[in-house]
């Protein structure tokens, strides 16, 4: 099965490239193609209740904490979040279990068979593949994350029981718009006809317009209420998402307990598989990894960094070649090291435009051409009170060898 698997997975990205693999090209929005899909699998979005989350960052972390709490609670809680680090599998989970080799094999076996008269992309496929999937395994809540946006994105489908709005940020400026306004008016798209909606972030740029389309759809709204009180267990910038999650639940009259919250916390890679997240992958020296990929989340990882000295901070960055990285690396505090690493997946900025890029700015020590190396490289030269941080992408991460870490 593992070689049927394996094949499946390669004619599933050569057949309908993904935009985790080409980029902006893979990008086909509206829902006209998914529709067409989903209704030739007898509309299985319509058939589990789902919370609908968009934002620019802590979308995903936001969906686990709201899978882990419901799971805690007893649902069985299908969980669709995108991209995935290591394994395709890993976008489709039930509680924390990640959909078989076999399902997989056994959806896209039914689709070859199918003579579709369009071409869906790899993320309409995969969407619809794990609505069936839910459906089929009678799952009591489905947490359903965007891939890119909210109003054209192919998740915007589904009828929710609520939805969610993180925040806003500027990311992926040549599909959503090039000011904050014109994103939150793309993620905004998401809100629907007397379906509650949930906002984290109230600012002066994006209240009025969250507000006017919840207006205009007729439906009610809640923004985020602050809470001074910190829950242990997760970094400082994971406590509004967690909130989030908590007080979003309410508005669907699902009250969470502390204990609930606590089991929730503590079982939370199990539960979803939240990985990438500040997280610590080795502790001599200190090794943190963390899928920041724009300014809004390096200033959030950063936040999160302060109380380490700022001369004794290693970064390892790596980003797609559509990232300004100039911009991007530009927030990185001076007095810290700073190299750049390429990664595997064709998306990355090159090695040639990584050493253009390190020949004008002098910050850059060194230019690497694979992350393992790099992490042998630079943890031979660090001291223990020393912290290495690899951000800049989740497909950096993914080429990291965690078995050579975790001393």
């Amino acid at each position: 099965m593992r070689n049927k698997y394996n094949q499946t997975i390669d004619w599933l990205f050569q057949q309908f490239p993904s935009y985790q693999e080409i980029g902006a090209e893979a990008y086909k929005p509206g829902l006209e193609r998914v529709e067409k899909l989903l209704s030739t699998f007898s509309n299985p979005h319509l058939k589990t209740k789902t919370i609908h989350v968009a934002g620019t960052n802590g979308k995903g972390s936001t969906c686990s904490f709201l899978a882990s709490i419901l799971t805690e609670k007893g649902e069985k809680v299908g969980l669709f979040t995108s991209p995935h680090i290591f394994d395709f599998k890993e976008r489709i989970r039930i509680n924390g279990t990640t959909i078989s080799e076999e399902d997989v094999v056994s959806f896209c076996t039914k689709l070859q068979e199918i003579e579709l008269p369009f071409q869906p992309s790899f993320f309409e496929i995969t969407f619809v593949m794990a609505m069936e999937y839910f459906a089929a395994q009678n799952c009591t809540f489905a947490i359903i994350e965007t891939g890119l946006g909210g109003r054209l994105d192919a998740t915007n489908v589904v009828q929710p029981l609520l939805s969610i709005i993180t925040n806003i940020g500027l990311d992926h400026q040549q599909f959503l718009g090039h000011s904050i306004a014109e994103i939150a008016a793309e993620k905004a798209g998401i809100i629907k006809k007397n379906i509650p909606v949930f906002v984290a972030e109230e600012t002066a740029e994006t209240k009025n317009i969250f507000l006017n389309h919840a207006l205009e759809k007729q439906t009610s709204i809640e923004f985020l209420v602050p809470t001074h009180s910190k829950v242990d267990g997760i970094a400082n910038y994971q406590q509004t998402n967690l909130q989030t999650a908590i007080q979003a639940l309410s508005i669907i009259d699902i009250d969470v307990f502390d204990a609930e919250v606590s089991l929730a916390l503590k079982n939370l890679f199990k539960n979803t598989g939240l990985f990438g997240r500040f997280q610590e992958i080795n502790s001599s020296p200190r090794i943190i990894i963390d899928a920041a990929h724009n300014e809004a989340g390096i200033k959030i990882l950063l936040n999160e960094l302060k109380d380490t000295p700022h001369e004794k901070l290693k970064f390892i960055v790596g980003s797609s070649g559509d990232k300004d990285l100039k911009k991007l690396i530009a927030n990185l505090p001076t007095a810290s090291e700073l190299n750049l690493c390429v990664f595997k997946n064709e998306r990355s900025t090159t090695y040639n435009k990584l050493s253009e890029l390190a020949a004008e700015n002098s910050a850059v020590k060194k230019v690497y051409k694979e992350i393992n190396q790099a992490i042998n490289e630079i943890v031979s030269d660090t001291l223990s009170n020393e912290t290495i941080v690899i951000c800049g992408s989740f497909f950096l991460i993914s080429d990291i060898n965690l078995s050579l870490l975790k001393q």
